[in-house]
């Protein structure tokens, strides 16, 4: 099994995986080690990956991309309205709020969800590692941004199973980068912690981590982020700045045009990669909208100016993350400066005003999450033996629960799990009650979140049980902020103690094994019923609707591969075609008679004509049987080709077997060397006729003296001769009529034992 890492980016993917020599990056179909995250509808199949991009400029309103970006989100969220102005497929509200896809695909109208365009997604880059690797792959580790809600990270788990894939951790991004970092460096002090700083500039969000090092051990102290600021703001930047200028210079309005907007985009995000190294750079589109080449050009500064309140808005989170940590900007020993969108300039500059320091390029600004996620899965799997090391990551949000009666928490807000508290973690709540309640989950600071991020996440039903006589029992909930980041309540049982009454109403027990124990051994009168817990997440996926998803996904492939065998089949056949036509003017010519030369070509005329007009778009089956068709035609042609070279290396393997069992004949006796000798001249004197015939007849006709004859008549030949052979080698009798054994006698005449 592969020990697999994702990196699933706004933009792009990466896929890592541990080998027995360390950490490497999976190479896709194109030989490139990023795989664009795009999923493009055709009329008959999906394209995906790189295909997928090829296709968004020729058909913009069937290629999903960006998928990340409303994983797990609501339609009517201020953010979400705001990035589906900017992707050119439809969109509507789904029944439970969430966002639903609409195209066209195979001749009908389809929706689908953020997580089945997910799981395409997934199954997609599985499949590049399972070809690459040559085994199946399941388990792994996908990276994740810190700032993903409750959903968002459910929403990913859900994606994955439908792909066929087994998360053994959803990791956070900047997580994944420190451990890449730390688990290989030998140079940190003994002295005390060394404490770094990781800021991500990805596609479409910033994060920042400050982790603090020690030998063997990694702590993650605080998380920071921008969920809306990344490189492709600064490529809207310079989008909007050439938009204006073209409507003014050549009177286009690009905004008007999907397919125009997609191809500036993308001009203008090279563009930024070479204004990234030179302080000006050019702009070229041919035939950009209404048949107008456009040119453009931009300095540097000129971008830094356009750019600076996004600029600004990346020391933001760094701050945050500095204050949340509790250090000080001269208590950071280094500053790592990572992602896609991270190769500005100028950004160096601010984050130098930020922690006093120049950051650091040292990590792999575009693998580092990929190659971290697969150690971690590698640390997770027992396929690999990885060295002690150990990572305590922090939760960026504040998490609470609430009951019928109210908060069920001491704390304040009725916060369980506070911000930047390590995960994962197990609490179990001791409560008071006398029938089936409610336990709800919820975020308990909202400027925690994303903007407009709701803080609901789930609602739990505990129950039904029963008390004896009404009064108030003792139930003890087991509640779980897991490896994944999702909060759930994992179980719930009935404490029945008749010796003692608690007068607690809710209270909290972080030992709950040990207190369980306790309990146990004060009373034999303790037992413990476990009571039925059911669990509704806000915008979750129920299992019903999960086997759907994967039913339809698995209907999906199977379209994909059917369209792909039956475009091989009609590759096979214009194959087929063109090079049985070349062999027909050249090395067939001779084989073939003047009317089998004539039907053939005028066959393959009609099949080549009929593969560009009507046959264009048929099924496997139709391809298949023109094939054998033809193939009917032209075999007894090319057995004469094959059958000439086959017959000639039959001759000569007859002639040289003759040879050497006539020189094998000298050291037999005069009777059997005569047998020998009479069995070769038969055998030349068959192979000398029939090749005299077959020399007769022309090569266009059927042979007379196929290969298979001679192979027949050389066996018999041989069978005959090792069988006078192996009479003349059969033991000889001795005059006493015991056979003789050398190696019995030793030359004195003494005999051996």
């Amino acid at each position: 099994m592969g020990v697999i890492g994702f990196d699933v980016g706004n933009e792009n993917c990466v896929i890592g995986v541990a080998k027995q020599r360390g950490i490497d990056v999976i190479l896709n179909d194109e030989s490139n080690r990023e795989t664009p995250a795009v999923v493009s509808f055709g009329d008959k199949q999906r394209f995906i990956g790189a295909a997928g991009a090829a296709s968004a400029t020729m058909n913009p309103k069937s290629t999903i991309s960006q998928v990340k970006r409303l994983i797990g989100r609501k339609y009517r969220e201020p953010a979400v309205q705001k990035d589906l102005k900017l992707l050119p497929f439809a969109t509507s509200e789904g029944q439970d709020g969430g966002i639903l896809i609409n195209l066209h695909y195979m001749d009908e109208k389809q929706s689908f969800t953020p997580v089945q365009i997910m799981a395409m997604l997934f199954a997609h880059l599985k499949q590049i590692a399972e070809k690459n690797l040559e085994t199946d792959v399941s388990d792994c580790v996908i990276g994740i941004p810190s700032y993903f809600t409750d959903l968002q990270r459910r929403a990913y788990l859900y994606a994955a199973e439908i792909a066929g894939l087994k998360p053994l951790r959803l990791m956070h991004d900047g997580t994944a980068t420190a451990l890449g970092y730390g688990i290989y460096k030998t140079d940190f002090s003994a002295g005390g912690p060394t404490n770094v700083v990781f800021v991500d500039v990805g596609h479409c969000d910033t994060q920042v981590v400050v982790a603090s090092f020690e030998p063997g051990h990694m702590k993650i102290l605080s998380h920071a982020f921008d969920s809306d600021l990344g490189g492709r703001d600064f490529d809207e930047v310079l989008f909007r700045h050439f938009a204006a200028n073209f409507k003014e210079q050549y009177n286009i309005d690009v905004y008007s045009n999907a397919r125009a907007s997609i191809r500036l985009r993308a001009a203008c995000e090279k563009l930024k990669k070479v204004l990234s190294a030179n302080p000006e750079a050019p702009l070229n589109i041919e035939c950009l909208m209404d048949e107008k080449d456009v040119k453009g050009f931009i300095k540097r500064e000129d971008f830094e100016k356009l750019s600076s309140d996004l600029l600004e808005k990346i020391s933001i989170p760094c701050r945050k993350a500095l204050l949340d940590s509790g250090l000080t900007a001269e208590r950071i020993h280094t500053l790592e400066l990572v992602g896609s969108g991270s190769r500005i300039p100028a950004m160096g500059r601010i984050l130098n005003s930020v922690f006093r320091k120049e950051p650091g390029r040292t990590v792999n600004a575009s693998e580092c999450v990929a190659r971290g996620c697969a150690l971690q899965c590698a640390m997770l799997s027992p396929i690999f033996r990885v060295r002690e090391y150990e990572i305590q990551d922090s939760f960026p949000f504040s998490i609470g629960f609430a009951s019928d009666e109210g908060p069920v928490c001491t704390l304040s807000n009725g916060v369980l799990f506070p911000k930047g508290h390590s995960f994962p973690s197990m609490k179990v709540l001791t409560l008071q009650r006398s029938n089936s309640f409610h336990l709800e989950a919820f975020y308990t600071n909202q400027n925690e979140l994303p903007p407009g991020v709701s803080d609901k996440i789930s609602k739990s039903t505990i129950g039904p049980f029963q008390v004896p006589h009404s009064e108030k029992a003792k139930v003890k909930v087991k509640i779980q902020l897991n490896l994944h980041g999702v909060v759930t309540v994992e179980s719930a049982w009935l404490i029945k103690d008749q010796s003692s009454h608690s007068t607690s109403e809710n209270n909290i027990d972080t030992h709950a094994e040990n207190m369980e124990g306790d309990d146990t051994r004060k009373s034999k009168a303790v037992k413990r019923q476990d009571i039925p817990v059911s669990e509704s997440v806000d915008g979750g996926m129920t299992l019903m609707e999960l086997s759907q998803a994967q039913e339809k996904e698995c209907q999906l492939a199977e379209q994909d591969i059917k369209v792909e065998r039956t475009k091989d089949k009609k590759n096979t056949l214009e194959a087929y075609v063109y090079e049985t036509r070349n062999k027909l003017l050249n090395t067939y010519r001779s084989f073939a008679t003047d009317s089998e030369r004539e039907g053939i070509s005028c066959n393959l005329q009609q099949t080549e004509e009929w593969l560009y007009e009507d046959g264009d778009d048929e099924s496997e089956q139709v391809y298949a049987e023109k094939l054998e068709d033809l193939k009917k035609m032209v075999d007894p042609v090319e057995h004469r080709y094959k059958e000439e070279e086959a017959r000639a290396q039959a001759t000569r393997h007859l002639l040289n077997t003759i040879v050497e069992h006539r020189m094998a004949a000298g050291s037999l006796p005069a009777s059997e060397k005569e047998a020998v000798i009479n069995e070769c001249h038969k055998a030349e004197q068959w192979l000398r006729d029939k090749s005299h015939q077959q020399e007769t007849l022309p090569r266009s006709a059927d042979p007379v003296l196929w290969s298979t004859e001679i192979k027949r008549k050389t066996e018999a030949f041989e069978a005959m001769c090792k069988h006078v052979m192996r009479h003349k080698s059969s033991p000889q009798k001795t005059a006493d009529g015991s056979g003789s054994n050398p190696r019995n006698k030793r030359e004195d005449g003494m005999d051996v034992d």
